[in-house]
């Protein structure tokens, strides 16, 4: 169990204050403030520094204010939604690359149940185009997010499948597992010369307004529909634009992988 003052740390970090008590809408807000406030990023994958999972990830995300890929801050989250007092399955899930499914234990995703209600609900606060608010886990009907709208789909051997605007974006087992069962996927992605988090480089996240992503030196805004693409002349700019823009100093910049092809 964490420790009231590394959870604090947690809530301070996004921006948000202990809930009173482990409620639907206090999780909503949780999951919100988590998903405008802390990146999205693989920087760590290319600089081929250490990734850690579930509450070995905290510090990273309290102290050097970064972010992560779905086994930092879903694994993070996941222990501090505990600590709070909700009831947290950790799941597993393979994500739609280039229209093939990934490997399996791909996405570490979350099953969270509130003390008000018997409902689950699909947290998942570690997917670059994923939903704002907790997804009703039981429904098949859409729903609307202020990042699109939402669809599970049955699937094949009982797995479900996540869409956004009609588009697949990945399929889940809802079935619990372990931070632990993620292990050999990790060293997977870390190492493996396909591994979509060594031939990308990103950091993103949304905004009330749209959303900010730096990948390399092209950094790219959205707001209020219009997008612009700008072009960051040097690495002073990149060190500037992480700090701007995601809130964060780095010690050195990731090379980004050559184009694909």
């Amino acid at each position: 169990m964490l420790t009231t003052e590394a959870v604090d740390a947690y809530l301070h970090r996004m921006g948000t204050k202990r809930p009173e008590k482990p409620t639907t809408t206090a999780l909503r807000e949780l999951h919100e403030r988590h998903v405008l406030s802390i990146p999205f990023e693989n920087i760590d994958f290319n600089l081929r520094l250490p990734i850690n999972m579930g509450a070995d990830a905290i510090p990273k995300i309290t102290e050097q204010r970064r972010g992560g890929g779905c086994y930092e801050l879903n694994g993070a989250f996941s222990e501090v939604l505990r600590a709070l007092g909700y009831d947290v399955t950790v799941m597993a899930g393979r994500v739609l690359e280039d229209g093939e499914l990934g490997p399996l234990m791909g996405h570490l995703i979350l099953k969270v149940i509130a003390e008000d209600s018997p409902e689950p609900w699909l947290v998942d606060v570690g997917y670059g185009r994923g939903f704002r608010h907790p997804l009703r886990l039981d429904s098949r009907a859409p729903q609307e997010d202020p990042q699109g709208t939402f669809e599970l789909r049955e699937a094949p051997n009982g797995d479900l499948d996540v869409y956004r605007n009609g588009s697949h974006q990945y399929r889940f087992e809802p079935r619990p597992r372990t931070v632990d069962d993620f292990r050999p996927t990790l060293w997977w992605f870390r190492s493996a010369d396909d591994s979509p988090f060594l031939t990308q480089l990103f950091c993103t996240r949304p905004t009330v307004q749209g959303r900010v992503t730096l990948s390399g030196r092209k950094l790219v805004q959205v707001v209020d529909g219009t997008r612009t693409k700008e072009e960051l002349p040097d690495d002073e700019a990149v060190f500037a634009a992480y700090r701007t823009h995601f809130g964060f100093d780095l010690d050195a910049l990731p090379t980004p992988p050559p184009p694909a092809g």
